[in-house]
């Protein structure tokens, strides 16, 4: 056998992911094959954001059909597949135990090894799968939902934190901002949008720990600015909505692109990986692109439909630890989840 077939499976909040992926034995990086993704966006609408049992039920009606759809679209029966993979952590506990639960079981059906995988390092290994794939070593910022770090990655299984939130995350700070606004949910993509209409300098909001000497950050106290000036607005809010949503989206993205240069420089590395679901952000893009072009430095991101939760990093990730030797087939179909699991703690 010169490849194998691996079956990715993503459940850890409100996306439903399956994938394939082609992983060449002895090395090359692997093709995605097909992937199928299902947003419970519609369902949460009502209730301002995610409802973890509906996440849960839903999850349970979708990953079968979407798996009988990925084999479909590759051309391959269940029989093929070499290594089913699922998202072991973090993430909602009874979400992550639909994917855990039915890879374990296909995995026992098939006599095939299952692999749990981290879901953010399925994210941080997701620009592997773009035309632009990045090279071994690099900085990685890390801006997924509830998640925001810098990590110094050496190879696979070889992360080193930089540094992290120690409050809300830039995706939560997209997040509520935009609810305090009344734009309801999901607010990080609305309030990405209505920023391009709006002046990003008409309001002074902070840049929290901008200067602190480290790579942490904090993006709660920026929160507050936005009510508080909100607040002040009153009957003008509606008016300035699109001002105050350029000027938050400016505050979030200096920080990251000054917080991402300053690791860039204290480690003397000379390449950026960006991933995650706030990694699609046209403003954050943009200016990366322009300061790394002028430093000379290579900044790489996941294709657009792949910054959010998705199949397909997950299998990719599962298949560039089976390369690494970071993980030995397994065929215990117990298994159990990690709802809190930091990456660098991963072996």
């Amino acid at each position: 056998m010169n490849s194998q077939l691996i079956l990715g499976i993503e459940s850890s909040c409100d996306e439903t992911g399956v994938a394939l992926v082609r992983a060449p034995q002895g090395g090359g990086v692997p093709t995605l094959v097909a992937h199928a993704l299902h947003s419970q966006i519609d369902m949460h609408q009502a209730y301002g954001g995610v409802v973890p049992e509906l996440a849960s039920r839903d999850h349970i009606r979708r990953v079968l059909p979407l798996t009988g759809a990925v084999l479909a679209e590759a051309g391959c029966a269940l029989a093929e597949v070499d290594v089913v993979a699922y998202t072991r952590g973090p993430g909602l506990a009874g979400a992550l135990l639909v994917g855990a639960g039915v890879a374990c079981a296909l995995g026992a059906a098939l006599g095939r090894p299952v692999l749990g995988v981290h879901h953010l390092e399925g994210h941080l290994l997701s620009p592997f799968m773009s035309a632009d794939p990045p090279e071994f070593p690099f900085i990685a910022l890390l801006v997924s939902g509830g998640h925001t770090q810098l990590m110094r990655v050496d190879g696979v299984g070889r992360y080193g934190l930089l540094g992290e939130t120690i409050d809300d995350a830039a995706g939560e700070a997209f997040d509520k901002s935009a609810k305090l606004m009344g734009l309801g949910y999901p607010g990080g993509p609305a309030l990405s949008r209505l920023a391009e209409q709006g002046d990003p300098a008409a309001f002074k909001l902070p840049r929290p720990l901008l200067h602190s000497g480290n790579l942490d950050f904090s993006f709660a106290g920026l929160k507050t600015a936005v009510l508080t000036q909100a607040k002040k607005l009153g009957p003008d809010l509606e008016a300035r909505k699109a001002d105050l949503a350029a000027s938050t989206q400016a505050a979030i993205v200096d920080v990251l692109v000054k917080k991402t240069l300053a690791a860039l420089e204290g480690t003397g590395l000379s390449r950026i990986v960006v991933a995650g679901g706030v990694g699609a952000n046209r403003l954050l893009r943009a200016q990366l692109n322009a300061a790394c072009e002028r430093r000379g430095v290579r900044v790489h991101y996941p294709e657009l439909h792949l910054c959010t939760d998705n199949g397909a990093m997950i299998a990719m990730a599962a298949a560039m630890r089976l390369q690494a030797g970071r993980e030995a087939p397994n065929r215990d179909y117990a298994f159990d989840v990690k709802p809190r699991w930091p990456l660098d703690m991963l072996a």
